[in-house]
């Protein structure tokens, strides 16, 4: 699959239509690596990949339920559960943060931050390009103070969230895009007569 085919052809896959098998190493490493070919001013390489799998989905689980709970403590039986069983519909999770240098004289953290949603994107499309069918997701999980520290971040370091990945387990149709229409003009506009 060429680049521009990736780009235009790649589209969120909802875990609950994955299944295994998940990227091997190999498969995995190159996810990885694309990951860390994203652009990056002053090349302070601010991402971090934390690779989970295996029993590490559960106690990724057990994090998500915590939140919930901390969050929310009511919260039905079933929101619970399904948090705790979230991770495992996936065969491997890559969490991604961004380790910010906030007092940077030259790259404002911004800037570190984009870095990593780039990395994250290419990530994306690596699985794609390689078959994989991938989710990037957030949710309350991704912004708690207690999930990060369990994954072992920084007060500093920013979740960008968590990127499931598996093989296609259910036909996922794409959903239409919107295209270019309305969110393209030119600048300045052209003069009028």
């Amino acid at each position: 699959m060429d680049a521009l085919e990736a780009l235009l052809t790649r589209h969120t896959v909802p875990p609950a239509k994955m299944g295994p098998p998940g990227p091997d190493d190999a498969a995995l490493g190159r996810i990885l690596e694309a990951g860390a070919a994203a652009p990056d001013h002053g090349q302070l390489r601010p991402w971090r990949f934390l690779v989970v799998r295996g029993a590490g989905l559960a106690r990724l689980g057990d994090l998500f339920a915590a939140c919930v709970l901390r969050h929310a403590p009511d919260a039905s039986a079933a929101e619970i559960e399904k948090q705790r069983t979230a991770p495992s519909r996936a065969s491997v999770i890559v969490v991604v943060a961004a380790r910010i240098d906030p007092t940077h004289p030259k790259i404002p953290e911004v800037e570190q931050i984009a870095a990593v949603a780039a990395a994250m994107q290419n990530m994306l499309l690596a699985a794609h390009a390689l078959g994989f069918a991938a989710k990037w997701a957030t949710g309350k999980q991704a912004y708690d103070a207690g999930v990060k520290a369990g994954l072992g971040l920084g007060e500093d370091d920013r979740l960008l969230g968590f990127l499931y990945l598996g093989s296609y387990a259910a036909d996922h149709e794409a959903p239409p895009r919107g295209g270019v229409d309305g969110v393209v003009s030119e600048w300045p506009p052209p003069a009028t007569g």
